[in-house]
C-alpha cells in the first residue's frame, strides 16, 4: 500500500466508488483499485495511489468495519 491512509478517503468516497471497490473485493482476494476509486482518491486527499496497488489486509479489514447499507 502506499499513498494516502483509507482512513482519510473512505468516509468521503461516493456510493459508486464504494460499490465499484465492494465489486472488486468480490471478484478477487487482492484487486487493484478500480481506476474511478483512483480518481475519487486523488480529489479527496490530492494525492495518489499507484495504479498497481492492492488493498492490504488492514485496508480491507477497515472496509468490513465501515460497511454500511447502501441501496
Amino acid at each position: 500500500m502506499s499513498g494516502p491512509a483509507i482512513e482519510t478517503w473512505w468516509p468521503e468516497l461516493s456510493i459508486g466508488a464504494r460499490h465499484a471497490l465492494n465489486d472488486a473485493l468480490a471478484e478477487e482476494r487482492n484487486p487493484h483499485l478500480p481506476e474511478s476509486v483512483l480518481a475519487e482518491i486523488e480529489s479527496i486527499t490530492g494525492d495518489t495511489r499507484d495504479a498497481d496497488d492492492a488493498l492490504s489486509d488492514d485496508e480491507r479489514a477497515f472496509i468490513e468495519t465501515q460497511q454500511e447499507q447502501v441501496d
